[in-house]
């Protein structure tokens, strides 16, 4: 992980990057739902979505909701996939509150699908997904009063009472009265930038790492030894370097190593904590080999959000991870990029609360990262297409800071005494305070920033 070390990675559900679908307008999908369950200890929503237009439609950027009514206001719920035709790890779920209850429905279930789980030719379907879920406390719940929930529904049939869509378009079903996807005040649907509503932009329009500005502005460049990174690296201020690239100014972070931790410098950005819902955004430019001699040292290269660990277990702690290993690491043997949402850990003996999703292939080159951060769910997006999402406990309670590093993974190091470094750049930093929006509509702010020559705004409180 970009602050504490990575072995709880491997403790995170696997995704997959979403891909384009069809435009909306030219796709049909059916839902058919029968319920596994009728028990008292949780609810089993089996589903299937068939394609029934004549055009192929990807599965990611799908989402289908399952609407249902909470126990009490303060009961939360864990969903789990028993078996999907497609893969339990091209699934997630994720719990939202609907802004206009009603008597059979107050919180919805939302399924969607990472790319892994492909696309459906026309008159195909998805096969089977058994999933359900169940109160946290695994107390009793009752489905009887539940707006998606059918009882008599024991074989595959199409059922209304579940809603597909993509993005604010509506493809199936019915939602709960005053409820459909994409109604305005939805809490999943992306709102325009709000002008009036606090933002940070930085352009990192800076001359040096030792530029006062950058100091008054909230930022500190990282410097002297600790973590994370190889026991006895130091974090090297002279390597964050500022030049102009494509007529922007553009931040590289330079981490190096002569093979020794004495002699390996690592990189580091971070702005004072003061963040917390919203949408956060960076232009990163990730790289797979270093600029001369030899390949192969375990490189961690970041975007990230943290409030610090203040003891073991701390539950006021919080971190939001873009995590790229060129080289993989960490068990991993190539290139990987993670998506990881914290709830907090204990460094000895090493638990963690955590969740990720991964993909596994070279990033190398410029990359648009966005994650949005709501009351029921943190999506994670790379370059405008959907990456994971992941919801409660991960969701952060308190105010975070926003960091950059470029490190070396303990014990990571290629034997070879020939110096070498790796570069990461990044273009910009941009966050909209309570404000959640979409990959196209962070590009159109930061556009505006700059056609109207705005290098820097904070009026974050």
């Amino acid at each position: 992980m970009a602050a504490v070390g990575a072995s709880a990675l491997a403790l995170g559900a696997a995704g997959a990057l979403a891909a384009p679908g069809a435009a909306a307008a030219a796709e049909s999908v059916t839902a058919q739902y029968h319920t596994g369950s009728t028990g008292s200890d949780q609810a089993e929503p089996w589903l299937k979505l068939t394609n029934s237009g004549a055009d192929s439609v990807q599965l990611s950027g799908l989402t289908v909701r399952y609407y249902f009514k909470a126990d009490s206001a303060s009961t939360t719920y864990r969903f789990a996939c028993s078996w999907a035709s497609k893969g339990c790890s091209n699934i997630t779920g994720t719990f939202g509150t609907l802004t206009k209850p009603t008597a059979t429905a107050d919180r919805y279930l939302e399924i969607g699908f990472t790319s892994g789980a492909g696309s459906l030719a026309s008159g195909a379907d998805t096969g089977d997904m058994q999933l359900r879920f169940h109160r946290t406390d695994w107390q009793p719940l009752d489905q009887r009063d539940d707006y998606s929930f059918g009882p008599s529904q024991t074989a595959y049939a199409d059922w209304s009472k579940v809603t597909v869509q993509r993005g604010g378009t509506l493809l199936w079903g019915t939602a709960p009265e005053g409820n459909d996807p994409g109604d305005p005040g939805d809490p999943g649907d992306p709102g325009g930038p709000d002008p009036t509503k606090p933002a940070l932009f930085d352009d990192l329009d800076y001359t040096a790492h030792d530029d006062p500005r950058i100091a008054q502005r909230g930022w500190t460049v990282k410097s002297g030894p600790g973590g994370p990174g190889a026991p006895g690296a130091t974090w090297a201020p002279e390597q964050v370097t500022f030049a102009e690239e494509s007529g922007n100014s553009v931040m590289t972070l330079r981490t190096s190593t002569d093979g020794t931790a004495a002699g390996t410098k690592q990189t580091e950005l971070f702005h004072q904590r003061k963040f917390t819902k919203g949408t956060y955004a960076a232009r990163v430019h990730f790289s797979d080999t270093p600029n001369s001699g030899p390949d192969g040292d375990h490189m961690v290269q970041t975007f990230f959000t943290i409030t610090p660990l203040d003891a073991p277990m701390d539950p006021d702690y919080g971190e939001l991870d873009f995590e790229y290993l060129p080289n993989g690491g960490w068990g991993e043997p190539a290139n990987i990029l993670y998506t990881t949402s914290w709830e907090t850990y204990n460094p000895e003996p090493w638990q963690a609360v955590n969740t990720h999703t991964e993909v596994r292939r070279s990033y190398a080159g410029w990359h648009d990262l966005v994650v949005t951060v709501d009351n029921t769910s943190i999506k994670y997006y790379v370059d405008g297409q959907l990456f994971g999402t992941h919801g409660e406990p991960y969701l952060p309670e308190t105010a975070m800071s926003i960091n950059l590093n470029h490190w070396i993974i303990s014990g990571g190091l290629v034997a070879s005494g020939t110096p070498r470094a790796y570069d990461e750049k990044v273009d910009y930093v941009y966050y909209a305070q309570d404000q959640i929006l979409t990959p196209a509509q962070v590009e159109a702010q930061v556009a505006k920033y700059r056609t109207d020559g705005v290098t820097h705004t904070d009026n974050v409180g």
